[in-house]
């Protein structure tokens, strides 16, 4: 995979945690493609780019959401013009600092690459809660919460 494509994948997934985390529903769905499959933590599904961007809007005006601080792990070109994002994010619920490892995931984005632009065809997010695997929930708790303390320490808010 060419590094500026890689990098415009990432570019894709930062604009979708950076739009949740703004509680920007447009933002967070301006690169999904018209057909986009959406998967949320819960299990929820959504097809289509419109009714993403109506389902996390309602999300938007019925809670007071988490942010999302994220690790992305890799990116992977699986066919041309097809690559997939996999990341590590937890959550911080409103006005504190501390990560919530009850609601750690794993994400995955999928994006296509059509007329030189890369587009969004599948985000999910799936609870990680690996039952039995309490070292690891915690390990991943801590890295999470050392970004938090990292962002935090270079003068940037936390999310």
């Amino acid at each position: 995979m060419i590094e500026s494509d890689a990098e415009a994948v990432r570019a894709l997934y930062r604009s979708v945690i950076d739009g949740w985390n703004d509680r920007d529903a447009a933002a967070m769905a301006r690169h999904f493609a018209p057909h986009v499959h959406m998967i949320g933590f819960d299990g929820s599904e959504v097809t289509g780019s419109d009714r993403a961007r109506e389902y996390v809007a309602a999300i938007f005006a019925n809670h007071k959401v988490a942010s999302f601080v994220s690790l992305v792990r890799e990116v992977q070109e699986v066919a041309p013009g097809v690559a997939i994002l996999h990341a590590h994010a937890g959550m911080l619920p409103p006005a504190q600092a501390t990560i919530n490892p009850a609601v750690n995931v794993v994400q995955t984005l999928v994006a296509v690459k059509h007329d030189a632009a890369w587009r969004i065809v599948l985000f999910q997010n799936t609870p990680a809660a690996w039952h039995g695997r309490e070292d690891d929930v915690k390990a991943l708790t801590a890295e999470l919460q050392a970004e938090v303390d990292r962002l935090q320490g270079a003068g940037r808010p936390a999310p």
